[in-house]
């Protein structure tokens, strides 16, 4: 019984100090990034290869937001990630990446010129919601998916304003797009327009029009 107590006792002080970093990184997160305003979050997936066409539109979308005004935050890796900084870098904009430790697949790409790194997940949820003032979906994995889903959740309940969710490349998403009104739809667990809080299209162009006639900047 002794034993269980100490084993106890000792998680519960890892986790009162543990308090203390999640500050910090709060902190730091609410000093720097202000200074982004207005930017637009880019996501998707870290495994896109440089050569790809999907990384070279993702440049592009992120070099046109910026020529329109707009600053871009990204999840600070590779893949679609650095092809956004990337294009953002090179349009002369401020180029967020926010970093999560892992211990695997993600490194810093060396395109953000503004860069956090996160330890916890959802901090760095809370940042990526709080200075956006619109989403793009590039495909990607589950990370992606968490992202999507988390504003679609806080704009669906009212928790966050309402702002531009786009997914890009409807090839891509439709198989989604289509489980959400066969099945939720069908069975009532969302409602009809919880279907219009994002939108799908298939050129920058469109993406980039639909930001800036929503976003005054």
């Amino acid at each position: 019984m002794k034993e269980r107590q100490y084993v106890v006792d000792e998680l519960t002080l890892k986790d009162t100090w543990r308090m203390f970093h999640i500050l910090a990184e709060f902190v730091e997160g609410f000093e720097v990034l202000p200074e982004v305003y207005p930017a637009v979050t880019i996501f998707g997936s870290a495994r896109i290869r440089p050569q790809s066409t999907l990384y070279k539109t993702t440049e592009s979308i992120a070099r046109m937001l910026v020529e329109n005004g707009f600053n871009i935050i990204s999840g600070g890796g590779p893949g679609i990630m650095e092809a956004a900084n990337k294009g953002a870098a090179e349009a002369g904009g401020k180029s967020v990446g926010l970093h999560i430790q892992l211990p695997q697949e993600q490194q810093p790409n060396p395109y953000a010129n503004v860069r956090l790194a996160f330890k916890y997940f959802f901090i760095r949820k809370v940042m990526f919601i709080k200075y956006a003032v619109a989403y793009v979906i590039m495909p990607g994995g589950f990370g992606t998916l968490d992202e999507l889903f988390e504003a679609l959740t806080l704009i669906q309940t009212k928790r966050i304003r309402s702002f531009p969710v786009v997914l890009f490349d409807s090839t891509y998403w439709n198989g989604l797009v289509g489980w959400l009104k066969k099945t939720l739809l069908k069975k009532k667990t969302i409602s009809e327009p919880d279907l219009n809080i994002f939108q799908v299209v298939d050129k920058p162009e469109e993406l980039i029009e639909i930001i800036t006639k929503t976003v005054v900047v």
